[in-house]
């Protein structure tokens, strides 16, 4: 296992370390090689000894020497150093990084993995062929916003190749557009598919975490594949995490019309995953998205849940206590393009709690479906103080952490709304109680 050793004087380098016992199926302890440090900043390779952290997944190149790539910056300019390696001991910087993009500042904890291009499973790190594309990712230590694209690994460069109209700054492609960093993808080789952990950290004060005697949580791990358009991935829940449910139910189709709060009782509403779909039956009311509204995260903070528009806010009020002085807004609202319909996803937070401390940033992300001739889907898991939404079926995923003094346990309350002047369609409905998780 290679890993970042850092010293008093911030000094960054990277080591290996290897499992004690491998007949332990835990691998509980590990020892550090007599080696390390294996890659280092010097004089002579001009890596910023204060910003070279975080290696990535090794693979093997055609050449059968072992590739890492470990995050860094130059300036403003981020990149993924790349180093090689005959036997994971001796380790060689390559001349130029895998990849780098100005602007973006230090990257941290950079994933470069291959994705097929057809279906929903994982491959090994080393495979490069026709028949996959490569991702690489990285999170970005101004914004702690993880990015990513989708592209091409020319192995014999040992360069990766962003496809055409990728953007690599914080307006690109992530993971998650609400409070999700750091994370990290793995094969699952028994169940062959490639899964996706990432880190909640809290949005409540410091004096609060200080006091509850604990700070940030993972998300629930996400299987992650290539959509069939070839341009983002999708990302779910894994399955395992429907051995949790119980309680199930399930709201018949309805009709929301304007102003309409009903709520979803029969589930543990501070435990829950709700699984739902909307249909449009008009769009005359949709409201024409003006050309300068290209941020979502703004949009959705100046229309929140609050703000009547033509065709939404429609959505969730999760975490909601009653008469709804405390609530999680999760929700959609679409508007007229120029050529088609936009729908806009927002995660807002700023009724979330009575508690003024806490951070009540509120999300947002453009969906890339087409609302003309597809549902709506959107599901939630929400375990106490944390929300972690999917829509469009796992095209756009928003996690927000929230801390509510009225809608906590017993109290908390789950509704379906629409704020919006035109009625909408619940499709489907379904939802559970939670169990507590099992750790083995």
């Amino acid at each position: 296992m290679l890993y970042t050793g850092i010293d008093p004087k911030n000094n960054q380098v990277q080591n290996l370390a290897v499992p004690r016992n491998l007949s332990d199926p835990f691998l509980r302890q590990w020892v550090k090689s007599p080696k390390n440090p294996l890659m280092q900043p010097t004089a002579q390779n001009k890596i910023n000894a204060s910003s070279f952290r975080d290696p990535t997944t090794a693979w093997l190149g055609p050449d059968k020497k072992w590739r890492v790539l470990i995050g860094s910056k130059v300036h403003r300019q981020g990149m993924a150093v790349l180093f090689k390696s005959k036997d994971f001991v001796n380790w060689v910087q390559a001349p130029s990084p895998l990849h780098s993009a100005d602007g973006t500042g230090m990257w941290e904890c950079p994933d470069f993995f291959p994705v097929p291009l057809r279906g929903r499973n994982g491959v090994d790190t080393s495979v490069n062929a026709p028949s996959v594309k490569h991702v690489l990712k990285v999170s970005l230590d101004d914004t702690k916003h993880d990015l990513y694209t989708i592209g091409s690994y020319d192995s014999s460069r040992d360069i990766y190749i962003p496809d055409k109209g990728s953007v690599e700054n914080d307006s690109g492609l992530r993971y998650d557009y609400g409070k999700y960093y750091a994370s990290k993808t793995f094969l699952d080789s028994i169940e062959n598919r490639r899964i996706l952990c990432g880190w909640l950290n809290e949005s409540s004060s410091v004096a609060d975490d200080i006091k509850k005697g604990w700070a940030g949580v993972h998300a629930i791990p996400r299987q992650i594949w290539l959509d069939k358009s070839g341009k983002q991935l999708i990302q779910w829940p894994v399955v395992e995490i429907e051995k949790l449910r119980a309680n199930h139910v399930s709201l018949p189709a309805k009709l929301l019309k304007r102003g309409s709060v009903v709520e979803v009782s029969g589930v543990t509403a501070s435990q829950a995953d709700v699984d739902m779909s909307f249909e449009i039956p008009s769009f005359d009311k949709a409201e024409v998205l003006n050309p300068s509204w290209t941020n979502p995260q703004l949009l959705c903070s100046q229309q929140g849940a609050s703000v009547k528009g033509g065709l939404g806010p429609f959505g969730l009020l999760v975490l909601a206590s009653k008469g709804l002085g405390e609530n999680t807004a999760v929700f959609f609202r679409i508007f007229k393009g120029q050529n088609k319909y936009v729908v806009l996803m927002c995660s807002d937070q700023s009724r979330s709690s009575l508690n003024q401390d806490n951070d009540k940033t509120t999300y947002g992300a453009f969906l890339d479906v087409d609302p003309l001739h597809q549902s709506l889907s959107l599901r939630s898991l929400i375990d106490h103080s944390i929300v972690e939404s999917f829509g469009g079926g796992g095209k756009a995923c928003i996690s927000a952490r929230v801390y509510p003094t009225l809608a906590i346990n017993d109290a908390a309350h789950m509704y379906v709304f629409n704020n919006g002047t035109e009625a909408v369609k619940i499709e489907k409905l379904n939802a559970w109680s939670m169990k507590k998780a099992k750790i083995n």
